[in-house]
């Protein structure tokens, strides 16, 4: 995917894109799906379409992960994140379309338990080529945050990553006490 962007002269350039999210809402469930790598780079835009998805009702968030190569701990943690407010609100973080290593992934960090990999029986089974067709860009991509709302992105998604399962206390520990370091103690969420 490109992007068309002008340079200062006011030629067109294209900036490559490796890592695309695309996103739709369905009667009943919103769709997330990642292109590539699911990274620290693209989670914020599934952050911000999960949170306005469950901001407005909705009780089924499915991130569809057919065509991911991989996710880092911060995207992870956003799923966690979504996961954790989806289920507080009475609703469900279902996975779709996941490889092997994927899965591994998320059981690794007891994040299975947030969330559904694979249903039996959801709404959208059998159906992915047609959502597949019907998704596009999130429509309100804030452009990219700063380097601090970055670094307090990445610290909510490894807070979120912490409090998933015990074992990951641990694990995340030293990121997460250098990245509140790093914000000056501005990172720390007061609602955990």
């Amino acid at each position: 995917m490109h992007l068309r962007r002008f340079n200062h002269r006011g030629e067109p350039s294209y900036v490559k894109t490796d890592h695309p999210i695309l996103v739709g809402t369905f009667d009943g469930f919103s769709w997330i799906r990642c292109v590539g790598k699911g990274s620290f780079l693209n989670s914020p835009a599934v952050k911000h379409f999960g949170d306005e998805r469950v901001g407005a009702g909705e009780k089924r968030v499915v991130i569809d992960l057919g065509d991911c190569t991989g996710m880092d701990s911060t995207f992870m943690g956003t799923l966690a994140g979504i996961a954790a407010r989806l289920n507080a609100s009475g609703g469900n973080l279902e996975i779709a379309d996941i490889s092997e290593r994927g899965r591994q992934s998320l059981e690794d960090l007891g994040l299975d338990c947030m969330m559904a990999i694979l249903p039996a029986n959801a709404p959208w089974s059998g159906r992915l080529q047609e959502i597949r067709s019907q998704l596009a860009p999130p429509r309100a991509a804030s452009p990219l945050p700063g380097l601090k709302d970055r670094a307090k992105h990445v610290l909510d998604a490894h807070e979120s990553l912490a409090g998933a399962d015990p074992r990951n206390s641990g694990r995340f520990a030293g990121v997460i006490s250098i990245l509140r370091e790093d914000l000056g103690g501005d990172g720390a969420d007061e609602s955990r």
